[in-house]
């Protein structure tokens, strides 16, 4: 699927996020001079093409109470990293986990997941329970804690893009 002109709006138009409305898909819809339903469409086409991976609310970890936030990495051997990285993905307290190559010989990490909680400690304690899943499998880790929350944005289409 390659995405048509109204797509492009459509997307341009969604980019900064939904409005916070009763019926934000309507009100899209009302910009663009679409139905709600052809802009639902749309989204979901987009989506199954892979043109975009979802729809989701992206809240501030600050504002919600979780101030001690810490992307933990870890040293995974490569045979067990996918499974394993699923597996801590599906955690409840993981908010996003990747895989990422390994920058050698400084950084051996080829594992990264987002860990939040509302002290330090609360932290360590959500590390230590990924430590014990990743077992053996792990031959270290480490974990970087965020000082401030950063501008969170989709990706921005150029004009004409």
């Amino acid at each position: 699927m390659i995405p048509d002109a109204t797509d492009r709006r459509l997307l341009a138009a969604t980019a900064s996020g939904l409005p916070l409305t009763p019926a934000p898909f309507a009100e899209i819809a009302g910009w663009l001079g679409l139905s709600e339903d052809e802009v639902i469409a749309r989204l979901r086409g987009l989506q199954e093409a892979g043109i975009i991976r979802r729809i989701a609310a992206a809240p501030n970890h600050y504002a919600l109470g979780m101030t001690a936030n810490g992307m933990s990495v870890w040293d995974v051997a490569d045979e067990a990293v996918d499974r394993l990285g699923e597996r801590v993905g599906a955690l409840p307290f993981v908010s996003h986990c990747y895989r990422r190559p390994r920058a050698l010989p400084g950084w051996p990490y080829n594992l990264f997941a987002m860990i939040h909680g509302s002290s330090r400690d609360e932290v360590q304690q959500k590390r230590t329970e990924i430590a014990a899943l990743l077992g053996d499998a792990c031959r270290g880790h480490d974990i970087l804690y965020s000082t401030r929350i950063l501008k969170k944005t989709g990706m921005r289409l150029a004009e004409g893009g």
